[in-house]
C-alpha cells in the first residue's frame, strides 16, 4: 500500500510540474506575455489565467494533478 501511494505521489508530482510548465509556455505565447513568467512564479495563477486563455486541457490536467497530489500527501501522513 504504501509502494503504490508512492508511485501515485511521486506520478502525480511530475505530471503537475509538466502541466504547470506547459500552462506557463503557453500563457508566455499569448499576449500579454508578462502572464507566463508570473505564472512560473505563483502556481496558482497558472490554472487561473490558462482556463481564461481557453488552455482548459492542460489547467484540468494540472488541476486533477494536484488535487491527486495532495491527496496523496494527506494519505501518506495518515500512513506514518
Amino acid at each position: 500500500m504504501e509502494l503504490g501511494i508512492m508511485l501515485t505521489l511521486v506520478g502525480s508530482f511530475a505530471i503537475l510540474c509538466t502541466a504547470h510548465l506547459a500552462l506557463a509556455i503557453g500563457l508566455t505565447l499569448e499576449k500579454p506575455r508578462w502572464k507566463g513568467p508570473l505564472a512560473l512564479l505563483l502556481p496558482p495563477l497558472a490554472p487561473y489565467w490558462g482556463y481564461a486563455a481557453r488552455m482548459h486541457v492542460r489547467t484540468a490536467l494540472w488541476v486533477a494533478a494536484f488535487c491527486i497530489y495532495v491527496l496523496c500527501l494527506v494519505a501518506a501522513g495518515i500512513k506514518a
